[in-house]
């Protein structure tokens, strides 16, 4: 006896019939039939929500955009908006328009002809309103789109870098530091391999917000591990991220990565890259501020700093030189390749001088400080000279003149891209670019730290995230 889902076992009639009154099955289902469409069913038919809203939403839309173009086009030709140019009239007017494209009064039969415009500047107008509104609706999705997969990746990372933290293995060699461990909440300085340590100069090395500064080293590692750990460890990054490497492969390898989250900056004044976006860096931005200028100084002097104590007080007056010059190039806001005029001047320059005496914003002091190291001990004055000059050597070429000669937009670029979950990448293998790149490094660095100092829990989140490879 053949069974029926919706009335169980039953009789079939001769005639094609079906008596309801018929045995049940004493486990089939209930007797009383099923109405209505099943929602999702193959036989459910009717159209889907999706597409009769966005019908609906398609009509709307042409409709006000026919109703507005039709006022704002006779708005413009006669100076007012035409009477009787109302929206529920514009239904019949898009109707008629599409029959006949070019008549416009017939799509509006009430309205005085005189006070419409004609047809190409009514379609005109329509177009328009349409490329606004793709335009805007593209930016509002790819912004949408890119905020949550901003937030996803750094969940994601988060999770994939404390896991990888947790299980890193215990067969690393952990040298500890010089410095003390850094307070939670305070800005971790990236960690250098000081000379006497057996661990190349180059070695990647890692410091976040917010964490202690440890250096890993393994001396079974190779080189191309080492590339290896530093590509990861910047495709890994919840954050920011500061990459300042001698090898432009590791730029190669991650930039397109990191240009999902944040925007990518290169600061390459030897033009390692292949590319023609590079940023531009003034080394005396902000130093009008003395001690922005003398941790600048400090920056750039750091690569030729002295292993003999007895040329230690040659190298404390090359500082005071170039920070009393940065301090003076940026209070009268003159190019850096003025700091590099006065450095190879063949006397004394003035100019530094009469700024820090006349400008109401120098600090006081250095204008002191500088006369008395111009006019002090010959040899001395002669050796921090040499020293300022080497320092300065790469501007004498002139595509390192243009990468130190930063724009407005520059600027911005560099103060904000920490916020923006960006990336800025210094490359650069010429030993004389390093005072420069250094201090670019350090820079940044010392950004992130009064970024860090400003926030409310006292470090960023997620942390700024720095790999350091220059032989400094």
């Amino acid at each position: 006896m053949p069974y029926n889902h919706d009335h169980g076992y039953g009789q079939d009639h001769p005639h094609g019939e079906r008596f309801e009154d018929g045995p049940r099955h004493p486990h089939g289902p209930s007797p009383s039939p099923r109405r209505g469409p099943s929602r999702g069913g193959a036989g459910g038919g009717g159209i889907p929500d999706g597409l009769l809203l966005s019908v609906l939403a398609l009509l709307l839309g042409t409709t006000v955009l026919t109703w507005t173009a039709t006022g704002i086009a006779g708005l413009l030709a006669h100076g007012s908006w035409p009477e009787g140019v109302s929206f529920t009239r514009t239904p019949m007017a898009v109707r008629d328009l599409a029959a006949d494209p070019k008549d416009l009064a017939g799509a509006w039969p009430q309205v005085n002809p005189s006070q419409l415009s004609g047809y190409g500047l009514f379609w005109g107008l329509l177009i328009g309103q349409l490329l606004i509104l793709a335009v805007l609706t593209v930016f509002a999705v790819g912004t949408v789109t890119r905020a949550r997969a901003v937030r996803a990746a750094r969940r994601a990372r988060g999770d994939a870098a404390r896991a990888a933290e947790a299980s890193e293995p215990d067969t690393h060699v952990r040298t500890r530091t010089s410095r003390k461990p850094t307070p939670p909440g305070e800005f971790t300085e990236p960690v250098t391999a000081s000379p006497t340590q057996p661990t190349p100069a180059t070695a990647p090395l890692a410091a976040r917000l917010g964490k202690p500064a440890q250096n890993h080293a393994d001396g079974a590692d190779s080189d191309d591990r080492d590339d290896l750990a530093a590509t990861t460890r910047v495709q890994d990054a919840p954050g920011a991220v500061l990459v300042a490497t001698v090898d432009p492969a590791l730029w190669r390898a991650t930039k397109d990565s990191r240009a999902k989250l944040g925007p990518v900056h290169l600061f390459d004044p030897g033009q390692l890259c292949d590319t023609p976006d590079r940023l531009r860096w003034s080394p005396h931005h902000g130093c009008s501020d003395r001690a922005t200028a003398a941790a600048r100084a400090t920056a750039l002097l750091a690569p030729l700093r002295p292993s003999r104590p007895i040329d230690a007080e040659m190298h404390s007056a090359a500082e005071t030189l170039l920070r009393s010059w940065l301090h003076a190039a940026a209070l009268d806001d003159r190019p850096f390749r003025e700091v590099h005029r006065w450095a190879h001047a063949k006397t004394a320059p003035t100019d530094p001088v009469q700024t820090l005496r006349t400008h109401p914003k120098a600090s006081p002091g250095v204008a002191g400080e500088l006369e008395a190291t111009l006019t002090g001990h010959p040899e001395r004055r002669r050796h921090a000279m040499e020293l300022v000059r080497r320092v300065l050597s790469p501007l004498s070429q002139l595509h390192i003149r243009n990468a130190c000669t930063a724009s407005r937009a520059d600027r911005i670029a560099l103060e904000s891209f920490i916020d923006e979950t960006g990336t800025l990448y210094v490359v650069g293998d010429d030993p004389e670019l390093m005072p420069i790149l250094n201090a670019l490094a350090q820079s940044v660095a010392e950004h992130g730290r009064r970024m860090a100092a400003r926030s409310s829990p006292g470090r960023l989140g997620p942390p700024l995230t720095t790999i350091l490879q220059l032989p400094v």
